[in-house]
């Protein structure tokens, strides 16, 4: 067994308390504390721990971040290619149907906020349903025909 050397310290009060708190609930000595302690303050290795974990972290968030930059792209895509599509299919109305036609759009419009609402809340997400659908189809050669435009042709 090793000898120990006794060495007095002095400690503030509200750290004494703390230390003989955890000392308590970890049934162990004030003496074992204070030593692992120290001996935790002497090592180099905290730094070299705390690094390392740090940067797991930041590897984590770069990961995320990637993941929601290819989510943004698809959703820019999808949504300028249902934009051209739908300005290119879409006659323009004669002026004794635009009121009738806005109404109708604010009615369609309210119906998709009440959707996206409710699927924001479930927390089921478009993009993970595409993915999920996409790693579903089996690979083949394309049999899609496409205009000048690069838009789908039925």
């Amino acid at each position: 067994m090793p000898t120990r050397t006794r060495r007095n310290v002095y400690f503030d009060p509200t750290l004494l308390k703390q230390v003989d708190a955890l000392a308590m609930r970890r049934k162990v000595s004030a003496s074992a504390i204070v030593e692992a302690a120290v001996a935790s303050f002497l090592s180099g290795d905290t730094t070299e721990k705390l690094e390392a974990a740090m940067s797991r972290r930041l590897d984590k968030l770069g990961r995320q971040i990637d993941t929601l930059d290819e989510d943004l792209a698809v959703l820019g895509e999808t949504l300028s290619l249902f934009v051209l599509i739908w300005l290119s299919s879409t006659p323009p109305l004669p002026e004794n149907a635009q009121a009738a036609a806005r109404a109708k759009g604010a009615e369609r419009f309210e119906g998709f906020i009440q959707n996206l609402g409710r699927r924001l809340a479930s927390g089921d997400r478009f993009l993970k349903e595409l993915s999920r659908d996409v790693e579903s189809i089996p690979e083949g050669p394309a049999t899609d025909q496409k205009d000048t435009n690069g838009v789908p042709q039925e």
